[in-house]
């Protein structure tokens, strides 16, 4: 599936500059800035292909590796490490959002292939695209962008669901698909800016 393969390129681009990012922050060495680069933009791809029964995307394409290493050098290259408050520019802010929406998009998209119900289809839709930022952020003794932030995994969840109630209208395609990742990307944003969040107890 084309839409698939689209939804992971940008994904893996995305959350491979997110994880740099986070990895300077954090004042990693070279090696540390590979591992926090890879487990953010492949960890979530190989716990949702684990849990579908499928062969590891990431361990059998050799794209994956090769977006993350090129990214990471490019953004080398171009010194974007050398800015500071790194998780509040508009860089990490949009690649995070950008790999979040793409994630979701990939794992609603496998667990309707492989024929999951609604539950299955929207909590893969959130493995896929948080489960390497958790992994990434346990590794850093972090607390999890997922538990913090405005409307992050609620964003995840949408997308599923929506994507889910798609293909039940055999609604498919391009367009549609271009229409929620657009929904999703601009409410990220639209919750980071305006500071929505979900109501606490207590």
């Amino acid at each position: 599936m084309v839409e698939l393969e689209v939804a992971e390129i940008i994904g893996t681009i995305a959350f491979a500059l997110s994880g740099f990012y986070v990895a300077v922050k954090e004042k990693l060495d070279l090696l540390g800035i590979f591992i926090a680069s890879f487990l953010t933009a492949l960890g979530g791809g190989l716990v949702r292909d684990m849990l579908a029964s499928r062969s590891p995307y990431t361990f059998t394409h050799l794209m994956p590796s090769i977006l993350v290493i090129t990214v990471i050098g490019l953004s080398v290259l171009f010194q974007l490490h050398k800015k500071d408050e790194i998780e509040k520019t508009f860089y990490f802010i949009i690649s995070d959002t950008l790999g979040l929406v793409s994630f979701s998009i990939s794992g609603a998209l496998i667990a309707l292939q492989v024929e999951f119900n609604f539950f299955g289809v929207v909590l893969m839709a959130l493995i896929t695209a948080v489960g390497g930022g958790v992994i990434r952020d346990i590794l850093l003794n972090r607390v999890p962008l997922l538990l913090t932030s405005e409307f992050y995994g609620t964003v995840s969840l949408l997308v599923g669901a929506i994507l889910f109630v798609f293909a039940k209208f055999d609604i498919s395609g391009y367009v549609p698909l271009m229409a929620v990742f657009a929904f999703g990307v601009a409410l990220r944003l639209l919750a980071y800016y305006k500071q929505w969040h979900l109501p606490k107890i207590g």
